[in-house]
């Protein structure tokens, strides 16, 4: 890949790195159980992609990455205690309506800058309904693993088909192991980063 600084450079030019601070402890709700083991075995994946970890439960949160599927997002608001987790709920809810989205990822960050959970919100509409699980579950793994720029896969999607199957775009699996090398920062805000990334991807 000639140039990694757009993957991590956001609309509003901002240059914004991080990856994960801490092992991923996965919890998916509005699933059955065939689809839960798909969506874990995609995580599991992409994490050891990452040569990172994951773990049974989170010491604070007890599961960081939350995934969330619904037929309509107002259902988002029915949740037990997830205003508690995100309190921008009320006012994010009417914005994805607004937009017709059908998914939506938040991150929070600990003090290093780092990636301390991640919430995803599918809405399944037709497009969603559509994609196989496999499909959606590995590109949902993909986007969370890093905190990719807002406009980092507008035009050309993490995932291809290669010899018939879905996988991750080569390049893109390259830049993840790069950046979760030991000796690179967790978070970044200097686009002096995407050449440090680009030198381990040669």
């Amino acid at each position: 890949m000639d140039d990694v600084a757009p993957l991590f450079t956001r609309s509003d030019g901002d240059y914004v790195f991080a990856r994960w601070g801490r092992p991923i402890v996965p919890v998916v709700f509005g699933v059955d159980d065939a689809s839960l083991a798909v969506f874990k075995g995609a995580i599991e994946a992409v994490v050891t992609l990452a040569g990172h970890k994951m773990d049974e439960t989170d010491m604070e949160l007890g599961a960081n990455l939350m995934m969330f599927f619904c037929q309509d997002w107002r259902e988002l608001l029915d949740v037990p205690h997830l205003d508690k987790l995100l309190p921008e709920l009320g006012t994010l809810v009417p914005r994805l309506e607004a937009a017709e989205a059908n998914q939506y990822r938040i991150f929070r960050f600990d003090d290093a800058g780092a990636i301390q959970a991640a919430f995803v919100f599918m809405r399944m509409d037709d497009q969603m309904a559509r994609a196989p699980a496999d499909t959606l579950a590995l590109s949902q793994a993909a986007q969370v693993i890093l905190l990719w720029s807002d406009t980092a896969f507008t035009e050309v999607p993490p995932l291809a088909m290669i010899e018939g199957k879905v996988a991750l775009r080569p390049e893109i699996g390259d830049v993840i192991r790069a950046a979760y090398d030991p000796v690179m920062p967790v978070a970044a805000r200097d686009a002096s980063h995407a050449l440090r990334l680009g030198a381990r991807l040669l």
